[in-house]
């Protein structure tokens, strides 16, 4: 059974997709800087306030895809409407001006000096705003309906978005202090209380297109959940290092660091368990790609990746390189923007009323953007272990070995361009009619 208060995912769907294209867009012209730094004059586009676009757009959008696969999920997990489907839309708006409003004063330098969190204070008074309408609305629709372990998952995770943000209006003078909650903000959300909402959505995702057992999924939700939490709350000690924070941070980041690819690996075993355990042959291939996808990329860009420069020993000499770039680019592609990719795959066609859609090409821009990110990793990867073995080893100066990079940084461009490509195969493939169009019940039924 179907939900008419579902789709009021639909404006977040198309929101996220239009900032995903917008974060893009700005992440091309910061690798061009790196190739071609005169190409744009910058007092008329410092590579900083690009650099911040970037980021923040991929915060904004990665946010509008959970609230918008929220909104889709609830009802169904629930099994009743979204308590009040009009605040869902106001929260939208607000939201999506709010990020506007933010981008524009970046462009004329309305910012604050903290990186991820340079959003003036009206901006984060608004954020908050939002955020407690979206929590009111999804906590009454959960109250008054079923209860299931991803609601309850997903529930927490939401609320540890918005508790930890809190930490964003607290700057002590104290510039060690000061970097240690704001690793509280950016850290325990995408190593920690994100990974929960990346959890509960996969597996409601696996329940549709595997039709395995609820308690099958519940077990291993209980697991991944588990060491997630174990191990990215203290994991949050491998940043500690370099801030001026007690030298135990060292061996509690180091260690707690050393698990962290756990979950990860966890998801990969549970993603590819419950589709040999389903056995079902769903419409929805591509959604079931994406799905597996982001287990996989999730594991090799946050957990493999992650580990193999956040021990203390290691992150000594690859602390503020490209590593952390090559990290931080598979990592949060793998694990929410394929996640997020995969709920917007599933869910729009028949918040559309449209069946079937282009599938072929949604599979081929998820290859093709999956690729892509790949070779930016890759790219960044080699040119982050020549730049600490020259700067870090050798002693190098800063400006001379990034001159040495320039092979490094044109094929991540490249690989930038691939990736661009993929998501304009994918904005045709879920955007454009396909060949038939049908009622939105209709539509749904194949996921019954």
């Amino acid at each position: 059974m179907k939900y008419p208060s579902q789709s009021v995912a639909l404006p977040y769907f198309i929101g996220a997709l239009t900032i995903f294209s917008l974060q893009l867009v700005f992440g091309l012209i910061g690798a061009t800087m790196y190739v071609a730094p005169n190409l744009i004059p910058p007092e008329l586009l410092p590579f900083s306030v690009v650099r911040m676009i970037h980021t923040n757009a991929l915060i904004v959008w990665l946010l509008l895809g959970f609230f918008g696969a929220t909104y889709f999920l609830l009802p169904e997990e629930t099994e009743r409407d979204i308590w009040s489907p009009m605040l869902a839309k106001v929260q939208f708006w607000l939201f999506f001006v709010a990020a506007a409003v933010a981008v524009v004063g970046y462009l004329f330098g309305n910012y604050d000096g903290r990186s991820y969190l340079e959003q003036p204070i009206y901006i984060k008074v608004g954020i908050v705003v939002v955020a407690l309408m979206f929590l009111l609305n999804i906590s009454m629709t959960a109250l008054a309906g079923r209860r299931t372990v991803i609601t309850g998952i997903l529930l927490m995770g939401l609320w540890g978005v918005a508790i930890f943000f809190l930490f964003a209006f607290y700057v002590p003078a104290n510039v060690v202090i000061d970097k240690m909650f704001w690793w509280w903000v950016v850290h325990l959300w995408v190593e920690g209380v994100w990974e929960l909402v990346m959890a509960a959505i996969l597996a409601f995702l696996l329940i549709k297109l595997t039709g395995v057992d609820r308690e099958v999924v519940e077990k291993w939700l209980y697991v991944i959940i588990g060491t997630a939490l174990f191990s990215g709350i203290l994991g949050t000690g491998h940043h500690y290092y370099w801030i001026g924070a007690p030298a135990y941070w060292q061996w509690i980041g180091t260690i707690f660091s050393a698990v962290e690819p756990l979950p990860f690996f966890a998801m990969v075993l549970f993603a590819f368990a419950m589709v040999w355990k389903g056995r079902r042959d769903h419409p929805n291939h591509a959604a079931l790609l994406w799905s597996l996808g982001c287990a996989v990329t999730a594991f090799f860009g946050a957990g493999v990746l992650g580990f193999l420069h956040t021990l203390a020993p290691v992150n000594y000499y690859t602390h503020g390189t490209q590593v952390t770039a090559a990290h931080g680019h598979l990592a949060f592609y793998g694990a929410y923007a394929m996640v997020n990719l995969a709920i917007i795959t599933y869910a729009m066609p028949p918040l559309l009323g449209r069946a079937p859609y282009n599938q072929t090409l949604n599979v081929l821009s998820f290859w093709t953007m999956t690729t892509g990110v790949g070779v930016m990793s890759a790219a960044l990867t080699f040119a982050g272990v020549l730049q600490t073995h020259l700067e870090r080893v050798m002693g190098q100066d800063y400006m001379d070995v990034q001159q040495q990079l320039g092979l490094f940084y044109t094929i991540r461009l490249y690989g930038g361009v691939m990736t661009a490509a993929g998501l304009v195969m994918f904005l045709i493939a879920m955007l454009v009619p396909g060949r038939r169009t049908v009622p939105v019940a209709v539509a749904l039924a194949p996921a019954e």
